[in-house]
């Protein structure tokens, strides 16, 4: 039926150029944050526009529905492990929330579990272009690039004061158990958010959805783009924009995302 509108494309479109404009919000925002780095208000803003920017793309990737059940299962599940990490020890090891962030409904800062649900649905998009088929690898290819985040994140907010170990480790205070721990919930948060998009982000977006492909497969590429941004952002950071600056963290953490992010890349452009 030549010439009939279908009412994707704009919704699509839409949801994809909110993606767009919340990452590049956030790229602002990280960068006065490296320039301002105590001020933790605008720590709270880039993990609000992370969110922001990774439930869009999701949307315009599988529709919104799914996107918002994958969003808030991951959520759940990010602040279900820190619930039970904070109060047990398992699985990442005996640590404590400062009271630096805030609201912390049962001692969990609200933003802890959006940066999981943000960074899960990002990392599960990489996963499903580094391996588009099964079920397994894949699962594990998005835990592991999920974890592979950490690598950063851990070092940033113990320097800013956020939480303390117990008995520090020996990667730049973290116990190295944490990352088993982050390892394990990522394969969770994996299994929920397969589940839950249908593994649209493998290449589904290409199915037979009428002129919304462009849109769905525009949307799995924002959050391929939202988790390369990072990896790029955090590794800057560490590098030349903190004080004092950590090579040793920005090389770690830059190899481990960046070897994610370029394998999503080249699988993209051998299509």
């Amino acid at each position: 039926m030549t010439g009939t509108a279908n009412p994707s494309r704009p919704k699509n479109a839409w949801l994809n150029a909110t993606g767009v404009a919340a990452l590049a919000a956030m790229v602002a925002a990280q960068i006065v944050t490296g320039l301002r780095p105590q001020d933790l208000r605008l720590t709270t803003v880039v993990v609000v526009l992370l969110a922001a920017s990774a439930l869009a793309f999701a949307a315009a990737a599988y529709t919104p529905r799914r996107a918002a059940a994958a969003f808030t299962a991951a959520v759940a599940a990010g602040y279900a492990a820190e619930w039970i990490g904070t109060r047990t020890g398992l699985p990442f090891g005996a640590y404590r929330y400062t009271g630096a962030l805030w609201p912390r409904p049962g001692g969990v800062p609200l933003i802890v579990a959006l940066a999981w649900g943000g960074m899960g649905l990002a990392a599960h998009a990489v996963a499903r272009r580094v391996a588009p088929r099964g079920r397994l690898v894949p699962v594990i290819a998005g835990a592991s690039a999920l974890t592979a985040w950490d690598l950063f994140l851990d070092p940033q907010m113990l320097r800013l004061g956020l939480w303390v170990w117990a008995e520090p480790g020996p990667y730049r205070g973290v116990p190295l158990g944490n990352f088993a721990g982050w390892l394990l919930v990522s394969l969770l948060v994996m299994l929920v958010l397969d589940h839950l998009t249908g593994r649209a982000a493998s290449g589904r977006e290409h199915g037979p959805v009428g002129g919304g492909r462009g849109g769905r497969a525009a949307g799995a590429t924002g959050l391929v783009v939202l988790y390369t941004v990072m990896a790029a952002m955090e590794t800057v950071g560490f590098a030349v924009v903190f004080r004092p600056p950590d090579v040793f963290v920005a090389a770690a953490g830059g190899l481990a995302m960046g070897t994610f992010a370029l394998l999503a890349w080249e699988r993209s452009w051998r299509r």
